[in-house]
């Protein structure tokens, strides 16, 4: 056992059912287009019993969205007494944020997602992001993300899919039926610290707690929040513009936008070249 592991015996428990396959490509569209269309009716996600990539969150089920924006479970989650699982966080316990500040947390939303046929929808399939891929430091453990769940660099917000490198982030496909994510809500959104890297918390939109398994309780909880929206902690951004947020920056003029497409390229060869550089040199 790694002294790593030795470190985290809590956490590696909790992932043991999970191993990351790396989906390994030389292109990073290749990589999340390698799993088929053709085989999304046959993966479902046990959420609510309705078509999730259907819904995007909101009464009248357009489709939308990016996918789930979650933690895998076993991801651990910086607080000011250490680090805790994501899964063992609580109504109530204080996470930190990269703002300086120690925040309450206000819910924690779960997906269950289970496979009812040969393959995984690409859509729900976690990003490993490895030990370090990030810089020397970040993250400190390999780290598990949906596709949809963004990281803070330089100034923005990036989804995992858009870092797929094949190298040091790649998709990871789960051995077994059926896998958990689970994410934080605080009062705003936020980004806090997983396996040391800066990851978002909950974005609340009209509606889109939903989209969780146990939507029921944040309803019962919060009845006052079922149309509020969050301001975004930071522009969110990606190669295909693939949240609606995006569009906030359009009013900027198309310069700004191009702008932030260039800074996304930037930080993904960054990222890449970095993963190249430490094959080289192992």
């Amino acid at each position: 056992m790694s002294s790593n592991e030795e470190r985290h015996p809590q956490l590696n428990r909790a992932r043991r059912h999970f191993l990351g396959l790396a989906a390994a490509t030389g292109a990073r569209f290749a990589a999340m287009g390698s799993f088929a269309a053709a085989i999304l009716p046959s993966s479902m996600a046990q959420a609510k019993g309705r078509k999730w990539w259907k819904h995007d969150g909101k009464p009248n089920g357009k489709p939308g969205g990016s996918g789930p924006m979650c933690f895998l479970r076993g991801t651990a989650i910086m607080t000011p007494t250490g680090e805790v699982c994501i899964e063992d966080l609580q109504i109530g316990d204080r996470v930190e944020t990269v703002r300086g500040e120690a925040m309450a947390v206000k819910w924690i939303g779960r997906h269950v997602y289970k496979r009812s046929g040969p393959s995984w929808n690409d859509s729900v399939i976690p990003i490993r992001i490895s030990q370090h891929a990030l810089d020397r430091q970040t993250p400190h453990r390999d780290l598990y993300l949906s596709p949809g769940h963004a990281l803070f660099i330089d100034g923005v917000l990036i989804r995992a899919k858009d870092l797929v490198n094949g190298l040091s982030i790649a998709p990871a496909l789960p051995d077994r039926d059926m896998f958990e994510y689970f994410h934080v809500v605080l009062d705003s959104h936020e980004v806090v610290l997983a396996e040391g890297a800066p990851a978002e918390t909950f974005l609340l939109e009209p509606y889109n707690y939903e989209d969780f398994t146990n939507f029921a309780e944040y309803a019962r909880l919060y009845p006052a929040d079922k149309q509020r929206s969050m301001t975004p902690f930071a522009p969110i951004v990606g190669r295909d513009s693939g949240r609606e947020h995006l569009k906030a920056l359009l009013p900027q003029g198309v310069r700004r936008a191009f702008q932030m497409r260039e800074l996304v390229e930037n930080i993904y060869e960054r990222i890449a070249a970095r993963a190249a550089q430490a094959i080289r040199h192992s």
